[in-house]
């Protein structure tokens, strides 16, 4: 089963999809992450973001793998081309360059079809802006999770203080998400938008764990089977 989540930045969406992968004793990934890493190893290599060809051509020959603690589900660890940048891609400057770089077709096709191999081989939680759409259209579980730009704004500011890294400045973060919005939703190719079947979750004003059980429920009720030491 694929329980597919889709929003906008600063959505949690990740944090989201982990406990629920956890909840139910599913795999997860994280895509985002993969347009990150494509992003960074491209600025490492002094590559422009506007050079589609050259992050094409990273996305389609350097390996993307994740690391993995046994027993948890969750993803830990991020590597490209066998070098861990967990932290590395998690910066504002990664956070500006990860959407244009997510727009380029090449880029896009390369990594889809990474995600589709890795969804075939179990029962994953998998989250992104496409998901539902275009990656895992069939899937049997579709979320989209919304939240006020402002409450995202403010989460997003919470998780650079507890990280360390990034914009702390509200009004900042508050206008990068809102750019960053307007270019995944207008973009030619898999904009961010929901499925036509989707469920809409606004989170702004519910506690996380409430937004966790509803898609939990959801997965149930399309035949998923909670482990028991979660009932």
């Amino acid at each position: 089963m694929i329980i597919a989540i889709d929003g906008p930045s600063g959505a949690g969406k990740s944090t989201v999809a982990k406990a629920v992968a956890k909840k139910m004793g599913f795999s997860c990934l994280d895509t985002g992450a993969m347009y990150r890493a494509v992003a960074w190893r491209g600025i490492q290599d002094g590559i422009a973001l506007e050079d589609a060809e050259a992050l094409g051509e990273i996305a389609r020959t350097c390996p993307i793998s994740f690391g993995h603690v046994e027993g948890d589900p969750v993803p830990r660890r991020v590597f490209i081309d066998g070098q861990e940048i967990t932290e590395a891609i998690r910066t504002a400057e990664i956070d500006r360059a990860v959407s244009p770089v997510s727009a380029i077709p090449s880029v896009r096709e390369a990594l889809v079809d990474q995600q589709r191999r890795i969804g075939s081989e179990g029962n994953y939680v998998i989250e992104g802006r496409d998901i539902g759409t275009v990656v895992f259209p069939q899937a049997e579980v579709k979320i989209f999770l919304t939240a006020s730009d402002e409450e995202r704004a403010h989460r997003r500011v919470r998780q650079n203080v507890d990280r360390g890294v990034g914009h702390i400045d509200y009004d900042v973060v508050l206008e990068d998400l809102r750019q960053r919005d307007k270019r995944d939703s207008s973009r030619a190719t898999s904009p961010l938008k929901p499925a036509e079947d989707a469920h809409h979750i606004d989170s702004t004003d519910q506690y996380i764990e409430d937004v966790i059980e509803e898609i939990c429920s959801l997965a149930e009720a399309a035949g998923a089977v909670r482990p028991k030491a979660q009932e």
